[in-house]
């Protein structure tokens, strides 16, 4: 099996942003701008190397302030028009076609949560739980006037 790092991958994040692993990246040449296209019948998106004249062009950025690695393609207006769901982050292996990386988004892809902050589903033991301290009533203020 592939590592993951060397696996092509393609996410497509909650907010409409799509990253390309530096693998997939590579698939389409390390392009500067792509088109993203999509076929509405088969559900698959794809993003093809352009020219930045280009009408239709995205800008691609570096993910990564350490040089080529992850790259990055803002595509909230895209992901919007086409009803792409991005109610969670999603990654899939991507496959090429004609040139194009392509993206079959009738598979689930794999739900990506936060690697930021590690959580457990372990219950909480007794001396971890602290409750609030109550809070108490405001007290009445007697020289307020309504009027």
């Amino acid at each position: 099996m592939t590592p993951l790092a060397k696996a092509p991958s393609v996410t497509i994040q909650k907010r409409g942003v799509i990253s390309l692993n530096k693998a997939a990246h590579e698939l389409i040449g390390n392009a500067e701008t792509v088109e993203l296209l999509y076929d509405r019948d088969r559900k698959v998106m794809a993003l093809r190397g352009a020219d930045d004249s280009s009408p239709h062009a995205y800008a691609v950025r570096s993910g990564s302030a350490r040089g080529p690695g992850q790259a990055i393609v803002s595509a909230t207006a895209f992901t919007a028009h086409y009803g792409i769901d991005t109610t969670a982050t999603r990654r899939w292996k991507p496959f090429v076609e004609n040139g194009m990386l392509c993206v079959d988004l009738t598979e689930e892809g794999t739900v990506i949560t936060g690697n930021r902050t590690k959580t457990t589903d372990t219950p909480a033991t007794a001396e971890e739980v602290t409750e609030a301290p109550e809070v108490p009533p405001a007290p009445d203020d007697e020289t307020t006037t309504t009027g």
